[in-house]
């Protein structure tokens, strides 16, 4: 550790294994899930089953590459912290700095999506101030303290959990039981019977890959919070075991449930499947369950967003990679300016939104793109942790004798999960759909590179 990290002040430890864990989970099930699910499917039918295990298996991988490191020196900032170390300062950087856009997109993203979710009980109220409402909200909800932000995004996490074991059950009922089909189990021939299981080839197949990449990042929220966990060592291992298989079952488990009661050629004109399902089984209520979840999924998606970016400008500033000011912490031991200038940057995005869209229609579609842009950027974490894995390993060989927590099948595991998060994004540039998002995320981390090389530069001169 450099003596320039060794000065930022110490977060206070007043988190709970439980809201850690939560707070992972929160992360990485959100909108997309719930909203999203329809467009992987499209691209590769059913066996979007079997993308979604492969990009978890990836994610296995990753997360016991940051739960070996982290074992050992659990910071606020973790994997940005590692990159420096065990890779160069340049990849520090660009971590920190990919998270911070990546989480401000995400939550104006969020924002936007929670503003059309309240629409829903109340059509006539401007999205204009209900976004703002939202974001101050949310402001209050970190500034007050890290235990005030945890104990929010667990109840958060919890709703969303819920739902989607609601979901489950209930579609496991019409499958095996015929519940809400007049008694006739529907079964798995929907599975095969539109095209076949893969029905769009390996082409398709990778190209949902880099959507359910998207939907599964947030995991490595792990790190970030575990500097403000109590007894981290116990919280890190516990959280990497269960919260890994929990988001697999989550997800695979309700796509499943949707491929298996829906053909998957007809989902995009059935609306959300999870509105549908709760209303097959006689939930008449169903559309505004759905409606409140996916608006707390929204919440969630920001508040982890506003959280973890904030934590990421807190570190930079004390690395002097951004402006000072954004390395205070208040007397209630939160980085308040950095949750401040987080916020911020969510309120421009948000109103730049609202100004687009009136402007013109077209317009607001570019913003879509820069939303989806985040994609790669937020790849850059996994990168980062499994290249700084590999380096910790060679540096701290004496650490790894009696290390409890080791990552399997080293250190081929590892060059696997690397190799295949490369095929990914190569696919992301041949798919017409996600090339210029990718574009712009690509752009984002080319113009981040350029600014670190000429500030560094200048020092050198100086």
């Amino acid at each position: 550790m450099s003596k320039e990290k060794n000065k930022a002040p110490k977060l206070k430890r007043s988190m709970t294994a439980s809201q850690m864990e939560m707070i992972s989970l929160g992360g990485a099930i959100g909108v997309g899930l719930f909203m999203g699910s329809t467009s992987t499917i499209k691209w590769t039918g059913p066996s979007v089953l079997l993308a979604y295990i492969f990009v978890g298996l990836i994610l296995y991988i990753v997360m016991r590459a940051l739960g070996e490191i982290l074992y050992i020196n659990p910071s606020t900032g973790s994997f940005a912290d590692y990159a420096t170390d065990y890779i160069s300062p340049l990849a520090g950087y660009l971590a920190e700095w990919a998270a911070v856009f990546q989480y401000i997109v995400v939550g104006i993203s969020e924002v936007v999506a929670a503003t059309e979710y309240l629409r829903f009980w109340w059509p006539n109220v401007s999205a204009f101030w209900s976004g703002i409402i939202i974001i101050i909200f949310l402001l209050l909800a970190n500034i007050v303290s890290a235990k005030a932000y945890g104990a929010l995004e667990f109840w958060f996490a919890m709703i969303k959990v819920v739902t989607i074991i609601l979901m489950i059950i209930l579609g496991l009922l019409v499958i095996v039981l015929g519940v809400g089909n007049h008694g006739h189990p529907i079964g798995l021939a929907n599975l095969w019977s539109h095209g076949g299981f893969f029905t769009n080839g390996i082409k398709g197949f990778f190209f949902s890959m880099a959507i359910i990449v998207g939907s599964y990042q947030g995991i490595e929220l792990i790190g970030i919070s575990a500097g403000e966990v109590a007894n981290p060592q116990k919280a890190i291992v516990k959280s990497v075991k269960t919260v890994l298989w929990r988001i697999l079952i989550f997800y695979v488990g309700a796509i499943f449930v949707i491929v298996t009661i829906y053909p998957w050629n007809q989902l995009s004109a059935i609306g959300s499947p999870f509105v549908e399902t709760f209303t097959k089984v006689g939930i008449t209520a169903a559309a505004g369950i759905i409606n409140f979840v996916v608006l707390t999924a929204a919440l969630s998606g920001a508040n982890s967003g506003i959280y973890s970016s904030s934590r990421m400008l807190f570190k930079l500033a004390h690395d002097g990679e951004a402006p000072k000011a954004f390395g205070h912490i208040s007397k209630r031991v939160v980085p308040n300016r950095a949750i401040l200038g987080i916020t911020g940057g969510i309120l421009i995005g948000f109103v730049l939104n609202i100004i687009l869209s009136m402007v013109n229609k077209t317009m607001g579609e570019l913003f879509v793109i820069v939303y989806s842009s985040s994609v790669l950027p937020g790849m850059v974490a996994w990168f980062v942790i499994l290249l700084a894995e590999l380096r910790f390993r060679k540096h701290n060989q004496d650490l790894m004798e009696n290390h409890p927590f080791k990552l399997p099948i080293y250190p081929y595991s590892n060059y696997f999960a690397l190799i295949m998060l490369v095929i990914i994004v190569i696919f992301m540039f041949i798919n017409p759909e996600t090339r210029v998002s990718v574009s712009v995320g690509a752009g984002v981390l080319i113009l981040a590179t350029l600014v670190y090389w000429i500030r560094h530069h200048k020092k050198k001169i100086d």
